[in-house]
């Protein structure tokens, strides 16, 4: 026994360090293009640095101060706020929506799913060229839309009220694709089997079925989707300097 015990911990020492080697490159890429520059902007954030200056001096947190009290940055904070507020919410339900009704499908999966992908695979800088045309005062299909069902046009991109709330949807519209695509790979790993077990208990109709199975069971899709969408949400910058070169307002 004690032999079979000293062989298992030295498998099990050799596993480890096998381990610890197979993940040192991705560990060293981590801290080389991520930490370690992560790390020097707060330490230079910390002092009176400017590019190009032979010396710097420690400031502290007076950047921080400066920044918050600046209306500007005020602005823009609540603003991105507003944005990602809206963004994140209906980029998930759009996305899980799409991928219920592909999967409720029989054929074409393949097909639209790709439709629904190819605003995450476009570039978002040509994209924002045909919103542009779209959303135009004049000439645009969205203003178009609106005259025909007897509403007057709207100042798309330009009216303070109205603009961060286009810019959202578009921002939907570009997110909604990467949700759909995971919320349709959690669909496929439910098993038929609870589908079954939840008709025999009862649950037949569709939002009982979507209640007591697929939306529980889709619990850590719907975390990681979110935090990606997050964080795709919060580095938004090419749909605003495009569309409305950061303003108005």
């Amino acid at each position: 026994m004690n032999t079979i015990a000293t062989g298992t911990g030295l498998g099990a020492r050799r596993h480890g360090r096998a381990a610890t080697l197979l993940s040192l490159p991705a560990v060293a890429t981590l801290l080389t293009l991520i930490f370690l520059p992560a790390l020097g902007v707060v330490l230079i954030s910390l002092t009176d640095w400017r590019l190009g200056e032979a010396g710097l001096r420690f400031v502290g947190l007076r950047n921080y101060a400066e920044l918050l009290t600046d209306a500007l940055f005020l602005v823009s904070l609540v603003n991105t706020l507003i944005y990602v507020a809206i963004v994140i919410p209906g980029s998930i339900a759009l996305g899980l929506i799409v991928a219920l009704l592909i999967e409720a499908g029989r054929s074409g999966r393949a097909l639209y799913q790709t439709i629904h992908f190819l605003p995450v695979l476009s570039t978002m800088a040509a994209m924002a060229l045909s919103w542009e045309a779209l959303l135009h005062p004049f000439i645009g299909i969205a203003n178009a839309v609106l005259g025909i069902v007897g509403m007057p046009p709207q100042d798309w991109l330009t009216d303070p009220d109205l603009v961060i709330y286009t810019l959202a949807t578009v921002g939907i519209w570009q997110h909604s694709g990467f949700c759909m695509v995971l919320f349709v790979a959690g669909l496929r790993t439910i098993p038929p089997e609870l589908f079954d077990a939840a008709d025999v208990d009862g649950a037949d109709g569709t939002w009982d079925r979507f209640a007591t199975v697929i939306w529980p069971l889709l619990g850590p899709v719907t975390v990681f989707v979110t935090v990606l969408t997050a964080i795709r949400a919060f580095q938004v910058f090419d749909i605003v300097a495009i569309l409305t070169r950061g303003g108005p307002g």
